[in-house]
C-alpha cells in the first residue's frame, strides 16, 4: 500500500498554546483520512514546526489540504499562526526503522 504524506511547515507564536489547539483537531484529522502524523519542532527555535500527515491516497491528502486552508482562515488559527507555508504532498517511497 502506498502512503501519501502532506508536509506542513508553520511558524507559531507559542508552541504550547498552538499544541493545545492542534490536539482539539484529532477528530477532524481522523474523519478526513489522516492515518498517522509526526509533529516536530526545531531544536533551536520552538516556534518553527513541521507536521507530516499520512494518508492512503493523494486524493485524500489534497482534499485535506483544501480543508486545512479553511481552518487556517479561522480566528482561532489566526491567533496561533505567525505564518504557514503551502502544504506539500509527497509519495512515501520507503519507510524504514533501523
Amino acid at each position: 500500500m502506498t502512503t501519501t504524506t502532506l508536509h506542513i511547515e508553520n511558524t507559531v507564536h507559542d508552541f504550547d498554546s498552538w499544541k493545545q489547539v492542534f490536539d482539539r483537531f484529532d477528530r477532524f484529522r481522523a474523519e478526513r483520512g489522516v492515518r498517522s502524523y509526526r509533529l516536530a519542532r526545531r531544536t533551536d527555535d520552538s516556534h518553527q514546526i513541521v507536521i507530516d500527515l499520512d494518508f492512503d491516497s493523494p486524493d485524500e491528502a489534497t482534499a485535506f489540504g483544501a480543508a486545512l486552508e479553511k481552518v487556517w482562515q479561522s480566528p482561532q488559527s489566526q491567533q496561533q499562526l505567525v505564518r504557514h507555508e503551502p502544504p506539500t504532498t509527497f509519495e512515501v517511497v520507503e519507510d524504514r526503522t533501523l
